[in-house]
């Protein structure tokens, strides 16, 4: 295996780390939506929705991920031979979506188990909803900084 495509690798780890993130962040609504779901006046679905919202961070990490893994040829072959510019190009697109991702997860994760108190004290679920989803917006950022950096990656 060349360092290049070592490095291609890593990049996509790095990537899928948003996945950390999203992890913290659902447990984090989660434990707040068990918390007001014990007491029986909030629904179900206004507390899922909130919860699964930090779940999208790793799934902007897992896609950048698979497209950095194709690209190189790991999924479906044995790995192109790249040089060591063209493993750090797609280190480097890797990481705006891994650490954003990290850190935006949590926070979203913070955001929304806040909105899930405010549900269940009666407040409006699409006020709580834009709150979380305004965290998002810094995620999908990261995720179109990524994607652009990977498109402008040549190899072969």
């Amino acid at each position: 295996m060349s360092m290049g495509l070592a490095l291609a690798i890593l990049g996509a780890a790095i990537a899928t780390c948003a996945g950390i993130g999203s992890a913290i962040g659902v447990g984090i609504a989660g434990e707040a939506a068990d918390g007001v779901m014990a007491g029986g006046n909030t629904s179900f679905g206004s507390t899922l929705v909130l919860q699964a919202l930090p779940g999208t961070q790793g799934i902007y990490g897992m896609v950048i991920a698979v497209m950095i893994l194709t690209k190189v040829g790991v999924l479906g072959g044995s790995g192109f031979n790249l040089t060591l510019e063209q493993g750090v190009a797609f280190l480097v697109a890797g990481i705006p979506v891994g650490i954003v991702g990290i850190l935006s997860a949590i926070a979203q994760g913070k955001v929304s188990a806040t909105g899930i108190m405010l549900v269940s004290k009666g407040g409006s679920l699409g006020n709580a909803i834009i709150y979380a989803v305004m965290v998002e917006t810094y995620a999908i950022l990261a995720f179109i900084v990524s994607f652009l950096m990977y498109n402008g990656i040549s190899v072969g």
